[in-house]
């Protein structure tokens, strides 16, 4: 298990602080789902919610803010992530809460 927790880190401080396109307070802005403008906040939220939705008009609305492929690409990964992450975090408790009972 501690071979996981070790990648899962590595994973999190290469998107959050690693080299990137987008600055590192939009990755953990798109990473914890607030704090980001619109058309993005939208973008960011439908992947977290509802990913196959997503469609292409909603990306050109974010390309038209002036980010670049790489950098919209980048945020919704971070995105992404954290939903990932939030999931992993719900789940590992509740093994953990069964395991107490």
């Amino acid at each position: 298990m501690a071979n996981i927790e070790q990648a899962r880190m590595a994973l999190l401080r290469r998107v959050l602080e690693g080299e990137g396109k987008a600055s590192l307070s939009d990755r953990r802005a798109a990473f914890d789902n607030r704090g980001l403008a619109e058309p993005m906040s939208q973008l960011v939220d439908k992947v977290a919610r509802s990913a196959p939705g997503i469609t292409d008009e909603e990306i050109n609305r974010v390309r038209q803010t002036g980010l670049s492929e790489d950098q919209i690409f980048e945020i919704v990964v971070c995105a992404a992530i954290g939903q990932a992450c939030r999931q992993y975090e719900v789940a590992k408790a509740a093994v953990e809460a069964a395991r107490r009972n």
